[in-house]
C-alpha cells in the first residue's frame, strides 16, 4: 500500500474533497440535462464525496474500505435499475450506471494523491457522456468493410507491433524491425483516418476538401482517377485541376508530419526548407483554386486504403528503401542518395520520407543532406504525376494543372539549390 498524502493540515484534504466533490456536479450536471432518472447532479456529488471520505477512511482502516464502499455503490445502482424497470417505458441503458461505480473510484483518488489523474478521468466522462449523438452518428456510418479495416489497423499497431524487437539488425546495421513496422501502422492509420473523415464529410463539400483527403489518402491515385475524370469533364477542368494540385499540396504537409514522427531529434533543421516548400505549393494550390471557373465536384469515394496486401507492400518497399539509401551512402556517398530518392520518390514520398527520416535520427545522414533528399524525392513524385496528366488528362484539365505544377516544380528546384 503506498504511503498516504500529507494531511497534516485540514486545507490539504479539503481541497482533496472538494475537488471529488466538485467532479462529481460537474458529471451529475450533465446527467441532470439528459434527465436520466437513476442519478442527477445532487447523487453524483454525494458518490464521489463518498468515494472520497472512503479514502479517507483506508488510511486508518485499510484499502478493504474503498472495496466495500464501491459494493455499497454497486448495490445501490442495482437497486435502482431494478426500480427503474419497473417503470412503463423503462430506459435499459447502464451508462449512468457505470458513471456512477466511475465517479466513485474517482473521488477515492482524488483523496489518495491523484488529483491530476481523478480531473483527467472525470472530464473524460462526461465529454463521452456529452458525445452520445456524435458518437452513435459515427458508428451508424461505418460499414462493415471499415469496421474489418479499423481491425486490421488494431491487429498491426497494438498487436503485432509491440511483438517486434526494437533494435537495429542486419547487413550495415540499419533494419529495426519494430520502427519498419511502426512506419506501416503510421501510413495505414493516416490514410484509414482521411478516409472515414471522408465519410463523414460525404465526399461533397467541393475542390478543397476532395483534395486534402486525396492527398491524405493517394495524390497520385487521386491524380490518376482526376486525370481520367477530365477527359468527360467539360467545362470543369479547372477545378479538377485545382483538386490535383492540392492534393500535390497536402503530400508536403504529410511530409513534415513524418519527418517530425520519425527524427525527433533533428526534424528543427530539417523542416525550413520543407516547409517553404509546402507554403509554396499550398500558394500554388490556392491560386489554382481561385482561377477555378467552377467549384466542380470531387472525387467520387476511394475504397478503404487500409488492406493488409497493401500495408505489406509498403513494409518491402519501406525496407528496400532504406537498404538503399544505406547502401548507396556506403558506396557512392551523397550523389548515390539522390539517385535512390529521385528513383523512390517517383511513386512514393512516405518510404523515403521515412527511411532518410530515420537515418537522420540514428546519425548515419546529416540533416542538411536528409531535407534535400526528400525534396528531391518530392520533386520527382511532381513529376511523375504531371506526366500522368499529360497522358490521361482531357485539353481542359492538362493545360491548368501543368501550369500548376511548372510553378511547383521551379519553386522546389529554387529552394534545393539556394537554400543554405
Amino acid at each position: 500500500m503506498t504511503d498516504p498524502p500529507n494531511f497534516s493540515e485540514t486545507p490539504e484534504l479539503l481541497k482533496s474533497l472538494g475537488t471529488a466533490l466538485g467532479l462529481g456536479l460537474l458529471v451529475g450536471l450533465q446527467r441532470e440535462w439528459v434527465r436520466a432518472r437513476i442519478a442527477g447532479i445532487r447523487t453524483f456529488a454525494l458518490v464521489t464525496l463518498f468515494g472520497g471520505l472512503s479514502g479517507v477512511l483506508s488510511f486508518t482502516l485499510g484499502g478493504w474500505v474503498i472495496g466495500a464502499g464501491l459494493l455499497a455503490c454497486a448495490a445501490i445502482v442495482i437497486m435502482g435499475v431494478v426500480a427503474e424497470l419497473r417503470q412503463p417505458e423503462p430506459d435499459v441503458g447502464l451508462t449512468t450506471e457505470i458513471s456512477v461505480l466511475l465517479m466513485f473510484t474517482v473521488g477515492a483518488i482524488a483523496v489518495l494523491g491523484h488529483r491530476l489523474e481523478a480531473v483527467v478521468c472525470a472530464g473524460t466522462v462526461m465529454v463521452l457522456l456529452q458525445s452520445k449523438e456524435p458518437l452513435h452518428g459515427m458508428v451508424r456510418r461505418i460499414g462493415e468493410t471499415d469496421l474489418r479495416e479499423i481491425g486490421r489497423l488494431v491487429l498491426a499497431g497494438l498487436v503485432i507491433l509491440p511483438l517486434l524487437p526494437n533494435r537495429e539488425m542486419g547487413y550495415l546495421g540499419v533494419l529495426n524491425p519494430f520502427k519498419a513496422w511502426l512506419m506501416v501502422v503510421l501510413i495505414i492509420g493516416i490514410s484509414l483516418a482521411a478516409y472515414l473523415a471522408g465519410k463523414a464529410f460525404g465526399g461533397s463539400k467541393g475542390a478543397l476538401l476532395a483534395g486534402v483527403l486525396g492527398g491524405l489518402i493517394s495524390s497520385t491515385a487521386t491524380t490518376a482517377s482526376v486525370a481520367r475524370r477530365s477527359r468527360a469533364a467539360g467545362t470543369v477542368g479547372r477545378s479538377l485541376a485545382a483538386i490535383t494540385l492540392t492534393a500535390s499540396a497536402v503530400v508536403f504537409v504529410r511530409v513534415i508530419i513524418e519527418v517530425m514522427v520519425a527524427a525527433p531529434g533533428a526534424w528543427g533543421a530539417m523542416l525550413p526548407p520543407l516547409l517553404a516548400m509546402t507554403g509554396w505549393t499550398a500558394l500554388v494550390a490556392a491560386v489554382s483554386h481561385r482561377f477555378a471557373a467552377q467549384a466542380g465536384r470531387p472525387p467520387g469515394e476511394e475504397s478503404t486504403p487500409s488492406e493488409l496486401k497493401g500495408a505489406v507492400m509498403f513494409g518491402l518497399l519501406y525496407v528496400a528503401v532504406l537498404y538503399g539509401v544505406a547502401l548507396a551512402k556506403e558506396h557512392f556517398g551523397t550523389a548515390g542518395l539522390y539517385t535512390v530518392a529521385a528513383i523512390s520518390g517517383l511513386t512514393d514520398m512516405d518510404a523515403i520520407t521515412l527511411s532518410t527520416s530515420g537515418l537522420v535520427q540514428s546519425g548515419h545522414v546529416e540533416a542538411a543532406t536528409g531535407w534535400r533528399v526528400i525534396l528531391l524525392g518530392g520533386i520527382a513524385n511532381l513529376a511523375f504525376k504531371a506526366g500522368l496528366v499529360v497522358v490521361l488528362g482531357g485539353k481542359g484539365y492538362v493545360r491548368p494543372t501543368m501550369a500548376g505544377f511548372a510553378a511547383m516544380l521551379a519553386g522546389g528546384g529554387v529552394i534545393f539549390a539556394v537554400w543554405p
